[in-house]
């Protein structure tokens, strides 16, 4: 079997800034963000994620053009929190995300806890790097995976993760 060749890289300390993530999203078809968070219920466009020089809203994500994006892991709190009044029309960070162009996404239904994403995360990368080939596709049966075999965290606070898209 041939063996898999993944190329990455970090966009962290100084250089976690919005252009340098909008870059990053342009330049991988994968991108995960370990970030803070936050979902605005009345005005979804101004959900955003935390960056070093500031919110990178969603609006401001949607705006731009992504020709390579496959799947992102939103490894924030709320990233896919509906709105209780009409929680199957909400626009929330992860859908923005598969609006703006990413087929697979996944998210947190509400606050997640560091130590329980790093668990949830590792094995989820563990699953999707034991496939021959690295494909989007396996992230709904990685993340099941991962959230099943972390047994030595509550139930409650493995199934904060949602899988949306392909």
């Amino acid at each position: 079997m041939a063996r898999m060749t993944c190329v990455s890289s970090s966009v962290t300390g100084a250089a976690a800034t919005i252009d340098g993530a909008i870059q990053a999203f342009k330049d991988h078809r994968w991108v995960h963000l370990a970030c803070h968070g936050a979902q605005h219920a009345e005005k979804p466009f101004k959900s955003w994620f935390a960056m070093g020089d500031g919110q990178l809203t969603l609006m401001r994500i949607i705006q731009e053009r992504y020709t390579h994006s496959e799947f992102a892991f939103l490894s924030a709190c709320h990233t896919a929190q509906g709105d209780r009044s009409t929680p199957d029309e909400v626009l929330h960070l992860a859908a923005g995300m598969q609006f703006a162009g990413f087929n697979g996404v996944i998210g947190t239904l509400w606050k997640v806890d560091d130590a329980v994403a790093h668990q949830v995360v590792t094995r989820f990368y563990q699953k999707m790097f034991e496939q021959p080939v690295l494909d989007f596709e396996h992230a709904a049966t990685a993340l099941n995976f991962a959230v099943r075999n972390s047994s030595e965290v509550s139930l409650e606070k493995r199934i904060v993760f949602a899988h949306i898209g392909i």
